[in-house]
């Protein structure tokens, strides 16, 4: 790095359109290696693939020894797939064609091991069927709903049932339990543990009801990004964290025990100053994720700021001290860094302070090129 420049600065802009997403490889690779130290190995170790959706941040991964993956469309699996991953868990309930797709993934990777989860009976019976139709045995996850309510099934008497349907059925390979814990965000470290604790026993008091009754549970995939760090003093617990591949602003406020380096950057640039004390940016709706409340970036190396609108390809901001100039190149992390991947069809790669190429956000598409 020059030493003259902050981390994220880059000598030539010019070699960047905006609004634009860098990506500073160096840094992703140090996260990654955080993330294999806090697993305990790379073993423990199932990262989603929903943050970044590309190929070459999956081929870095393997470059560290990391060979088990998740995704959340058939578009990531068939990126994880084109990529080399030998393992890769869909955790997505899947119905209509989107199952003969999964299927046809299936046939074109003979070699790869595959993995999807089920939390109805419904569902499964379609998986079942059709892996009954084709002659081609599936490995089903139970995803289980211990307390974010948007998909899986409550443990209980409906959840082993279900396990057993699995269990018994001579086209389905059960693999253990899917459960992630995306509604514990505490931010004090002691009460998000707490958390996570409470709302796992239900889950290990199933799998033991199971295990007593002769269903095996050999796999649980646990945790999402706040929780792997507790889910990890538990070796018999395979962690999926996504976001600290390349983190953002927002788990960087809300977690700061999780001591991730932002490795993605929006730059964008001062198109209008349309008051003496405000400036307008190109990083709109379109460049930006904008679910979230403001604000929905963090400006680094200028004066603070505040947003006032937010609009399609525009981002209006006070600039007291009239700091920003037309034409400038500003730099932020954004505050969501997985919606906001999937809005750029590419992002610029960064090392040395210098952009050297580019990557292809592949999976971004809901395409399939079968």
């Amino acid at each position: 790095m020059n030493e003259n420049m902050q981390w994220y600065q880059i000598t030539n802009e010019e070699a960047c359109s905006s609004p634009a997403l860098v990506v500073y490889p160096d840094r992703i690779k140090a996260n990654i290696a955080k993330m294999i130290q806090i697993a305990g190995g790379t073993h423990r170790l199932r990262p989603h693939v929903k943050t970044h959706k590309m190929a070459e941040v999956v081929k870095l991964q393997l470059d560290m020894e990391i060979t088990q993956f998740k995704c959340a469309t058939l578009s990531e699996l068939e990126m994880c797939l084109g990529a080399g991953a030998p393992d890769v868990l869909l955790a997505y309930s899947l119905t209509g064609p989107n199952v003969s797709r999964y299927f046809d993934l299936v046939d074109q990777y003979p070699e790869a091991s595959l993995s999807i989860i089920v939390d109805n009976e419904t569902s499964f019976k379609g998986l079942a069927e059709e892996a009954a139709l084709r002659q081609s045995p599936i490995r089903l996850y139970l995803d289980i709903n211990n307390g974010m309510n948007r998909t899986g099934i409550v443990p209980g008497p409906g959840a082993e049932a279900l396990y057993q349907l699995m269990y018994d059925h001579s086209f389905v390979e059960p693999m253990g339990f899917h459960v992630y814990d995306g509604h514990i965000h505490e931010t004090e470290l002691g009460l998000r543990t707490d958390a996570c604790h409470r709302d796992f026993e239900p889950v290990l008091q199933m799998k033991q009801a199971l295990e007593r009754s002769g269903y095996l549970v050999p796999n649980i995939v646990a945790g999402g990004t706040p929780t792997f760090p507790i889910h990890a003093v538990h070796t018999d617990r395979v962690l999926s964290p996504g976001t600290p591949l390349l983190w953002d602003g927002g788990y960087d406020k809300a977690f700061p025990d999780l001591d991730f380096l932002p490795a993605a950057v929006l730059l964008s640039r001062v198109v209008s100053r349309p008051l003496v004390d405000r400036c307008c940016l190109d990083l709109g709706h379109k460049a930006v994720a904008s679910e979230m409340v403001h604000p929905r970036i963090y400006l680094l190396g200028q004066t603070p700021h505040e947003t006032l609108m937010h609009s399609e390809e525009h981002l209006v901001l006070t600039d007291p001290e009239c700091s920003m100039t037309i034409g400038q190149a500003v730099y932020a992390i954004p505050t969501h860094i997985c919606p906001t991947v999937a809005l750029h069809d590419q992002v610029y790669i960064v090392e040395n302070n210098s952009v050297i190429g580019q990557w292809a956000v592949t999976a971004r598409s809901r395409g399939n090129t079968l």
